[in-house]
């Protein structure tokens, strides 16, 4: 740039951003496709309940660290933040499920971590490591936690996860204190505090309002759209991303080239500025991150808008938090800037790379937050930079829904209690408009990516249908003391997860629900292969030679399946006894109950399996089963159709 062969410099910046782009997309296509985007939907959906496979693997935790690393380097509209929620999570998860066989990293201790809630609780703290590491705030991670991932929240966790944040505080203190000799880059500036913005100025009028409650408004109207433009875009790229690893990777480097062009062209828009003469810091800028940058101007003067774009994310935002930088940002540069950030942010989100959503909207929101300042500049006298902070907050409030977190977060980022009103009024404000609108963006893409996510409250129409009208069919149950072959037939057959045990006579007077059991318990008890050649309960010293840690839950990938097992065709007709694996206080539902009050209770509960159970005597004990897909919307209104339109009566 300085010796002016401009095109030169063009090519070098693209090139660079695009062959990183590319590694971060190969990365993310070819060993962990699940490592893509931003993670937090899945942490929200696997705290919810749902185990998808490979969400918490190993590798999409590797994959993460580096695919977000190459990602922002890439110069990309991304953040590191959302990664480090899912970062915290994978690295729960392979502690609680003790370690990694595949990698040899295991360790016998950690087995009391093997059944489901303990890893549920493991995996809530490492979301919120995860925040309080991204944003070096430890309560609003505990908050994050409590607030956005956690589908279930009891005491005990309060402070499980504050003790998490709080140890992550220290680690971080303490790398701080390391780097602060200037050994790690530009790692540990500023301290604790990313952005300090306290500023001396508490007081505020009612002028001020005014523009905070406008703010927030359009905030929330800006939000919306933005989650509107994203569900759009997100259901577009996943249609060439389904084509195959190259389209993935082709499409990650045309947004690369996309980016490139408008952080590297719009800048010759912007006039140059004389350089203040009472400025503190050396103008133009010596130092990569510094606010003065000359770009393409004569000595003395400035780029502003090249100062916005070609600097590091933290430092853009950095910049238009500071109060000390009061006019040195042109409107119309201020403009421009965010409207190319905000779309940029919307078309980014979606390809095959690790990317948070959490820094794209708070640039936008601050770019925001500056032009109204300026508009407003006649009726209030609060600081710009406050009012960048402002626009952020209210930017977070209108596209992820949330308020206490966001809040915590954003006092911890930029110390700046006194004004703490302000920030919860424009959250509010922001939050309440655009829930007029749609969904907040974690929720729409749970929805796109087809994740069954149970809601805490019950659809208006499903208090008029009875449990048995959902039910799907058909109802494989076993009974008490049960042929092998019967057993191997339906586990090869059916791809269901549990099944009701009945017994019959002789063993009981008349058929009756003896309760539930799980297809992985089933298969560990076929492959110990205890056997009988008559129809007769089971010697307890039978089971000794299983330990109960079989039973235990198994890591993503592992535990046995059904090519495991060497059953012989004379083991066929042999019978096993079910009863020591089978759940006996199974939940269970009468079949007139209203769908609205199981759909509660399955949800509070945290269930997999809920039994629906007949009226009347002189029926099969067992109606059938509902699971988490039965209480889908989707699920009922494709057996209802017309239900819909009598949603209030």
């Amino acid at each position: 740039m300085s010796k002016q062969r401009f095109f030169e410099a063009f090519l070098a910046y693209a090139g660079l951003n695009m062959v990183l782009a590319a590694a971060a997309a190969a990365l993310c296509a070819f060993i962990a496709p699940s490592a893509a985007g931003s993670g937090i939907p899945e942490v929200k959906a696997y705290l919810n309940g749902i185990d998808a496979h490979s969400i918490l693997a190993p590798t999409t935790l590797f994959v993460k660290i580096v695919g977000s690393i190459l990602g922002v380097s890439a110069g990309f509209v991304v953040g590191k933040e959302g990664p480090m929620v899912h970062t915290g999570a994978c690295i729960a998860s392979i502690l609680g499920q003790g370690g990694s066989k595949k990698y040899g990293l295991t360790w016998s201790w950690l087995r009391y971590f093997k059944n489901d809630r303990d890893r549920r609780d493991m995996i809530t703290c490492g979301a919120a490591a995860g925040v309080a590491a991204a944003f070096r705030s430890p309560v609003g991670g505990v908050l994050f936690a409590l607030e956005e991932a956690a589908s279930w929240w009891r005491s005990a966790l309060l402070w499980r996860s504050f003790f998490t944040t709080a140890v992550v505080a220290i680690v971080l203190r303490a790398g701080i204190q390391f780097c602060s000799t200037g050994k790690c880059g530009l790692f540990g500036e500023g301290g604790l505090i990313l952005y300090d913005v306290g500023s001396p100025q508490t007081e505020f009028s009612a002028g001020d309002i005014v523009a905070v409650i406008v703010l927030g408004t359009v905030a929330g109207i800006l939000g919306s759209i933005y989650n509107f433009l994203v569900d759009k875009v997100v259901r577009t790229y996943s249609i060439i991303n389904e084509k195959g690893p190259f389209f993935k990777i082709f499409l990650a480097v045309a947004i690369s080239l996309l980016t490139s062009c408008c952080y590297y062209f719009l800048p010759w828009i912007a006039n140059c500025i004389p350089c203040p003469t009472d400025s503190k810091v050396p103008c133009p800028s010596v130092d990569e991150s510094g606010e003065y940058k000359i770009f393409q101007c004569p000595p003395g003067y400035y780029n502003d808008l090249a100062s916005l774009f070609l600097n590091t994310n933290d430092d853009a935002i950095r910049n238009l938090f500071s109060p000390k930088i009061t006019k040195e940002f042109h409107i119309s540069s201020l403009f421009i800037f965010f409207a190319t950030v905000y779309f940029l942010g919307i078309l980014t989100y979606g390809i095959a790379v690790p990317s948070g959503l959490f820094i794209p909207v708070i640039l936008a929101g601050a770019a925001y937050g500056r032009v109204v300042s300026r508009l407003f500049e006649p009726i209030t006298q609060l600081d710009r930079g406050f009012f960048s902070l402002l626009g952020a907050a209210s930017m977070l409030g209108g596209t992820m829904r949330m308020t206490v977190s966001i809040c915590v977060i954003l006092l911890e980022l930029t110390n700046d209690l006194l004004l703490l009103p302000l920030v919860m009024l424009v959250l509010l404000i922001s939050k309440s408009v655009a829930d007029i609108f749609n969904k907040g963006v974690y929720d729409q893409i749970l929805k796109i990516k087809g994740l069954p996510y149970l809601e805490a409250h019950a659809e208006p129409y499903m208090r008029n249908i009875a449990t048995r009208d959902v039910v799907s069919g058909p109802l494989m149950t076993f009974s008490g003391i049960e042929k092998v072959g019967n057993i191997l037939h339906v586990l090869n057959t059916t791809g269901h997860n549990g099944f009701p045990v009945i017994d019959e006579p002789p063993f009981v007077d008349a058929p009756e629900l003896c309760g539930l059991v799980l297809r992985s318990y089933l298969l560990v008890l076929l492959k110990a292969k205890n056997f009988t050649r008559e129809k007769v309960y089971a010697n307890p010293s039978i089971l000794e030679n299983i330990s109960v840690l079989d039973f235990g839950k198994a890591g993503s990938g592992k535990g046995v399946k059904l090519e495991d097992l060497d059953i012989q065709d004379e083991d066929l007709d042999m019978y096993v006894d079910l009863h020591p694996i089978t759940n006996t206080s199974p939940y269970t539902v009468v079949e007139t109950m209203s769908l609205a009050k199981a759909a509660i209770l399955f949800r509070q509960h945290g269930l997999r399996h809920m039994c629906v159970v007949p009226k009347s005597q002189g029926r099969p004990p067992i109606v059938g089963i509902l699971t988490r897909h039965d209480f889908m919307p989707e699920h009922v209104l494709g057996l209802y159709p017309d239900i819909k339109h009598h949603k209030w009566h």
